[in-house]
């Protein structure tokens, strides 16, 4: 009798402890308002099953985000890849009846949610950048000093990037136009300052500060990696290493400067991950003795959704 109680008594016990985690995990990540992901330059939504973000839709919607995933043009300016993803935007808020949407971009994805949000604040409940090139890459500099407007080295840059950009449309159904020279251009210092002079929002006046939290109604986020090599068996690693020469000792995550990341309210700026760590990528190959990346999603989430985002 007394060893039925002591194991009946030791269940309730368990059940007891794993309910408050059961409700706690429920709606997690169940912002009010969807989520859009905007992949950077090259990138794609779906390859067949492999996904530009690894695994982070799943990990949103496993405690109730609704996620979407945008395509826009693999190699376009970021005022091209802006008007497509406003259109995308209008869709999922047409199918889901959402007043906004919480958009989230790597890479040069962080400024072509940034031009939704400036063109059309109404529509937009906050934006986050992800290694974003909020300022522009050191390597967009050096490629296009080597490759002139108008030089053979151009014309043998673009047709290389077009080819590539044109392969990976073809192979995730993307039908936007490519245009790698524009993209180029984009990326570069002089074109950041450009675009950022026209759509300032978030963006921070010093050179390594934070910048407006909120503007016309749109909250702005930001974090980022510091490191080149993170996995020694990720094959990007290296190549990430190479190019992360090019910041001369500047901290960065392999392709975006750390002070080039920043947009509006800080969250960190040196996690122990690189340009593709940030996106789960390769297939999860991400460096052990750091956080997550599909952790630091799911926190973000949670963010929003604490602040009735």
């Amino acid at each position: 009798m007394k060893k039925t109680f002591a194991r009946w008594a030791g269940m309730l016990l368990l059940a007891l402890t794993l309910a408050p985690a059961s409700a706690s995990a429920a709606g997690y990540t169940q912002t009010k308002y969807p989520i859009v992901l905007v992949h950077g330059m090259l990138g794609w939504n779906s390859i067949g099953p492999y996904e530009y973000w690894f695994g982070i839709p799943g990990a949103l919607r496993r405690d109730g985000a609704q996620v979407y995933v945008a395509q826009v043009s693999a190699a376009n300016s970021t005022e091209v890849r802006g008007e497509q993803l406003l259109t995308y935007v209008k869709q999922v808020m047409a199918a889901t009846g959402a007043k906004k949407v919480n958009l989230i971009g790597h890479s040069h994805g962080a400024p072509t949610a940034r031009y939704v949000a400036s063109v059309a604040p109404t529509l937009v409940a906050s934006v986050t950048s992800v290694g974003g090139a909020n300022k522009g890459v050191p390597t967009a500099d050096i490629m296009r000093a080597a490759a002139a407007p108008g030089s053979y080295s151009e014309t043998l840059l673009v047709s290389i990037v077009d080819g590539i950009a044109k392969t990976i449309a073809f192979l995730s159904g993307d039908r936007n136009a490519q245009m790698s020279a524009a993209a180029l251009d984009s990326m570069t210092t002089l074109g950041a300052a450009k675009f950022n002079a026209a759509h300032p929002q978030g963006v921070p006046l010093t050179a390594c500060g934070e910048g407006d939290y909120q503007v016309n109604g749109v909250y702005y986020f930001s974090w980022s990696g510091a490191r080149s090599v993170t996995n020694l068996i990720d094959p990007v690693d290296g190549p990430l290493k190479l190019a992360s020469l090019a910041f001369r000792g500047e901290k960065n995550d392999g392709l975006v400067g750390s002070c080039s990341s920043r947009l509006g309210r800080v969250i960190r700026d040196d996690y122990g991950m690189n340009h593709f760590d940030e996106i789960n990528q390769v297939a999860g190959l991400v460096n052990l003795f750091e956080t997550n990346p599909l952790t630091v999603y799911r926190q973000h989430a949670n963010r929003l959704r604490e602040m009735g985002l």
